[in-house]
């Protein structure tokens, strides 16, 4: 990300979907998400909100930051939300789809609580992903809190901050289609409901 703020071309919108596929396959890495500014250095950053809080799921690093100058933070709260929820190391990872170089999805459970992540990202191509719910626990509800891009996301100008925020109960029988934007993405935070 600091190669987003400063470096001379920027990482292309393809870079977080090669690494899934290239660097994290050997373990952890250092990697500092959350831009909610999306601006770098005197330059815009090629991304989504959506994206900057999927890269906390897709991207493993168990020592994780919020990147951004607090006062973006304040201007963003209710994205800063899924910052301030994600936790930063899992108990199990699953790859549900993905394709080297142009999208990754990956669902995370936390090691902590019976809750998982999902995090999406893509290229500069605008995709629908399918995120089918089999690794949850059968017979057990959740809600679903789906920060995704926008009708109007992209990943130029003001469309970069275009982000919806929205709750849905979900169970493990169920697929979820969501439209990724050009350099977009989408993070999901599965809550499991109280056994009864």
């Amino acid at each position: 990300m600091e190669y987003n703020a400063w470096g001379d071309p920027q990482n292309p919108p393809e870079h977080e979907a090669n690494l899934v596929f290239t660097r994290m396959l050997s373990g952890p890495m250092d990697f500092t998400p959350g831009i909610l500014s999306l601006q770098g250095q005197g330059k815009p950053i090629p991304s989504t909100q959506a994206k900057q809080l999927a890269l906390y799921v897709v991207l493993y690093s168990p020592i994780q930051m919020a990147a951004d100058l607090p006062e973006n933070y304040a201007k963003y709260p209710k994205p800063f939300q899924f910052i301030k929820d994600v936790p930063v190391d899992w108990e199990q990872s699953v790859m549900l789809n993905g394709e080297i170089g142009d999208f990754a999805t990956i669902a995370r459970k936390d090691k902590a609580s019976d809750n998982w992540y999902v995090g999406a990202v893509t290229d500069d191509q605008a995709r629908d992903v399918e995120v089918p719910l089999g690794f949850l626990e059968a017979g057990r509800s959740y809600t679903a809190q789906i920060y995704r891009d926008g009708p109007n996301a992209g990943m130029e100008g003001d469309a970069r901050f275009d982000i919806v925020i929205e709750n849905k109960p979900v169970t493990a029988g169920e697929t979820l289609k969501i439209r990724l934007a050009p350099g977009g993405g989408m993070a999901i935070r599965l809550v499991a409901d109280k056994k009864k």
